[in-house]
């Protein structure tokens, strides 16, 4: 804003000292000579006038083209923009040397004494010279205008390609985060080491088991550089993670999962529910006697809500917070809406966006 006062305090001295130099330059010297004999008040008056002058042919100046920005902008059409910007601003000029004059003549000077001598051609060169520097004034506008709306578009353009590249930065951060999860090698390792057990005990179970990994597994490989996916394939894929995780963790936790049939064909980024789990059962005890709940569910707001019991652990494990961060920056380049998260004393929530 100051710096919007500073350039109109120097555009109107720039166009006050201007206008005396060109009449000073078209009038001849005789003329200066009875200008600078006449009595003060008058001399006075004449800056006086001709300064109110400037601040209304620069004030007029910018209306017009702040109302032409907006009907004809530069960029759409700039031919015709500067034959009608150039008119207005002549037929403006015209009709306020008309208005001044009138007002001089009529309530200043009515007698048109102590006023110098100008011949008709002078005259005439003294108007076109005013007209001149009006459109010189509209001419630094528009300059400062394009000048600006340069900077302006460079700047998003800048802002468009770093978007850009944090966007490809984190489409590979997922992809990488995806592939750590197809190849963990402590998720192999406890499944494997099940799946043995189970073979041994029961060997339908361990089939069932085998049949469930298997299922993880493809939906990883197939579905993990994916930007979105069905709610129903994601719930899939979540039966046959949590059966995996109920026979390996025992009756230490309980999943209850309410969806609205309404909402299966919405769509989240795949592995959404699988990081959600995960983060519940990383960070909270998984007793039979009290066991873990996490309850996935859908509400009225075209959310899908993720909330666990907290039974937290003894020993706190280290957070790097990069599976949470993971969702919302993927709900980022999906939605102006983001991820929710809410912690009481007894429950820890999730809300994401259905798309």
């Amino acid at each position: 804003m100051k710096k919007t006062r500073q350039k109109r305090l120097l555009m109107i001295v720039f166009t006050f000292i201007s206008s005396y130099l060109t009449t000073f330059i078209t009038l001849p010297y005789s003329y200066w000579k009875e200008f600078a004999a006449l009595p003060v008040r008058y001399i006075v008056m004449d800056i006086t006038i001709n300064l109110l002058f400037c601040i209304i042919v620069l004030e007029l100046s910018l209306w017009i083209d702040k109302r032409l920005n907006k009907k004809i902008p530069w960029t759409v059409k700039p031919l015709k923009r500067l034959f009608t910007q150039t008119f207005f601003q002549i037929l403006g000029v015209l009709f306020l040397i008309i208005c001044l004059t009138c007002i001089y003549f009529l309530f200043v000077n009515p007698q048109n004494t102590h006023q110098p001598h100008v011949s008709l051609r002078q005259g005439l060169y003294t108007l076109i010279s005013i007209i001149v520097w009006a459109l010189m004034i509209s001419a630094f506008n528009t300059g400062d205008y394009l000048l600006t709306n340069w900077k302006t578009a460079t700047k998003k353009a800048a802002d468009f390609e770093i978007k850009a590249a944090q966007n490809k930065q984190l489409a590979a951060e997922t992809e990488l985060l995806a592939l750590k999860l197809q190849l963990d090698p402590h998720f192999v390792f406890n499944n494997l080491s099940v799946l043995s057990e189970l073979i041994l005990k029961d060997q339908q179970l361990g089939y069932e088991y085998t049949e469930n990994f298997a299922k993880v597994y493809r939906y990883l490989l197939i579905n993990s550089k994916k930007q979105l996916i069905s709610l129903r394939e994601e719930l899939k894929f979540l039966n046959a993670y949590l059966f995996l995780i109920n026979n390996r963790m025992g009756g230490g936790s309980i999943f209850r999962i309410n969806i609205d049939e309404s909402k299966l064909d919405r769509l989240i980024p795949p592995v959404t529910l699988q990081l959600f789990i995960e983060n519940a059962i990383k960070y909270n005890r998984t007793e039979e006697e009290n066991p873990l709940v996490v309850d996935i569910y859908s509400n009225d707001y075209d959310e899908l809500v993720v909330s666990n019991t907290l039974l937290p652990l003894i020993k706190k494990p280290h957070s790097t917070g990069l599976g949470l961060k993971n969702i919302a920056d993927r709900y980022a380049l999906l939605s102006n809406i983001k991820p929710t998260v809410e912690k009481t004393d007894k429950t820890f929530t999730i809300k994401v966006p259905l798309i």
